[in-house]
């Protein structure tokens, strides 16, 4: 996740400087990202399952609900810093994807182009600033948000 924060400021940066050229290959960074995530996500629910098992839990149980039912001893607490850990880097993702769709917004201008070379031009920005923008949006990790137990990100 940290990856994909770095991933999303670069682009920030990128788009803040008016380096439209580079969002194509941002926007591919930060999907290659999330596509990494998303297989993550996979081993981290089938771990997240066997341990749930164990402890009397449903294999869809929360970080939170895990802490809940941990055993005494020293998981309680690791599990309740990775939560903390996790919790403080979804609100700097999210903050991150906030910005950059509001940055990305910001280089959307209607431009009027006599020059055929220069619509063209226009629509291969256009068409590679609303792909960065779809992409952004997924950055928001739901599905992470869900495992932590956080309903609409409220903590």
């Amino acid at each position: 996740m940290e990856l994909l924060l770095f991933r999303l400021e670069t682009q920030r940066l990128h788009a803040a400087a008016g380096n439209t050229h580079w969002l194509t290959f941002t926007a591919s960074e930060v999907e290659g990202v999330l596509d990494r995530l998303r297989f993550e996500a996979l081993a981290r629910n089938v771990e997240s399952a066997a341990v749930a098992a164990e402890w009397g839990l449903p294999a869809q149980a929360t970080l939170v609900e895990l802490i809940a039912a941990a055993p005494q001893g020293s998981w309680p607490t690791v599990l309740q810093e990775h939560l903390t850990g996790l919790r403080s880097l979804m609100d700097r993702l999210a903050e991150a994807a906030r910005i950059n769709e509001a940055t990305l917004r910001g280089l959307q201008r209607p431009e009027a182009q006599d020059d055929p070379a220069g619509v063209l031009e226009q629509l291969t920005v256009a068409g590679n600033i609303e792909r960065a923008l779809a992409i952004t949006r997924r950055a928001t990790q739901p599905l992470m948000a869900q495992y932590l137990g956080d309903d609409a990100n409220s903590h």
